[in-house]
């Protein structure tokens, strides 16, 4: 990494967060102690414009400035397991899964490693689209250096209360600054589909329907439909599934009903969206759709 990048990590102001940690000898508060990843293959599972064919090939990166209480990936976005790769060995990963067949090359949690992320894409640039696939509590400044890297933005809308997200994620600004960088990324990527329904560029804002939050769920739909471009997709998740460390948190013990689903896919409908949805079976939800971790 060059100078500039490494001045980053240093005095670590990439996410909202701001914990000013030294990241080239010790964790922030993403717990990331360098570039670790969990596992890298090809994700049948997403989105069918973004898996497409062969599916999509994706790097889960260790750590998360997001403290979910129900992550699917808690191991991982808590920086317990990871193998430590250079900048180098990451941009031979992406040439290996292009290599595989990967339909695009997908980064899962890469706000708090961009400055490792662009040195490895100044090394080895794609042939196929790249990915920026976050849980949205992200800096504009920050999104802004990656940016020119990136063709399709996959970010998440967790909460729009704040009482919720200060409840689940431990950041009751979660909305005002999700919204905010998601909105950047939507107006960054002019859609591009290929013929063949295969997505070369744009934005998809994914929404997890979680047990009790089907007013929220309503409400981040009409945000959706209000603020974003009309040539966003919005992914509507059912996939819900107990998992993390929810122990204190009854209410997420179970997955959602088919009521509480079908409540936020009505608003959606009613509103017009219909036509740039995703929806999801109710059968997506399960332990097994959760990567099995290599490292």
């Amino acid at each position: 990494m060059n100078g500039e990048t490494t001045d980053l990590l240093k005095n670590c102001k990439l996410c909202p967060v701001e914990c000013g940690a030294d990241r080239t000898k010790n964790v922030g508060a993403c717990g990331a102690d360098g570039l670790r990843i969990a596992k890298y293959y090809l994700h049948p599972f997403e989105e069918p414009c973004i898996s497409f064919k062969n599916g999509s090939g994706t790097v889960f990166f260790a750590g998360c400035n997001l403290r979910c209480a129900f992550c699917q990936n808690y191991e991982v976005s808590r920086a317990k397991r990871g193998k430590s790769v250079t900048p180098r060995e990451l941009a031979d990963i992406f040439k290996e899964l292009e290599d595989m067949g990967a339909e695009n090359i997908s980064f899962v949690t890469p706000s708090h490693l961009v400055p490792y992320l662009i040195s490895a894409l100044e090394i080895y640039r794609p042939n196929v689209p790249v990915v920026y696939n976050t849980g949205s509590y992200e800096k504009i400044d920050t999104l802004r250096r990656i940016d020119p890297f990136i063709d399709i933005y996959l970010p998440d809308v967790k909460f729009y209360s704040s009482a919720l997200s200060k409840r689940y994620l431990g950041k009751e600004d979660y909305f005002d600054v999700a919204s905010e960088a998601i909105a950047f990324m939507a107006n960054s990527k002019p859609l591009q589909l290929r013929e063949d329904g295969k997505m070369l560029s744009g934005c998809i804002v994914r929404h997890l329907v979680m047990p009790l939050c089907s007013a929220d769920a309503k409400s981040i739909i009409k945000w959706f439909a209000r603020e974003l471009p009309k040539e966003s997709y919005l992914s509507l998740m059912s996939q819900y599934t107990p998992f993390g460390d929810i122990e204190g948190y009854p209410e997420l013990s179970r997955k959602i009903t088919a009521r509480e689903y079908d409540a936020a896919l009505q608003t959606a409908i009613e509103l017009g969206i219909d036509n740039r949805l995703f929806a999801q079976e109710r059968n997506s939800s399960g332990e097994k759709y959760i990567p099995k971790w290599d490292y």
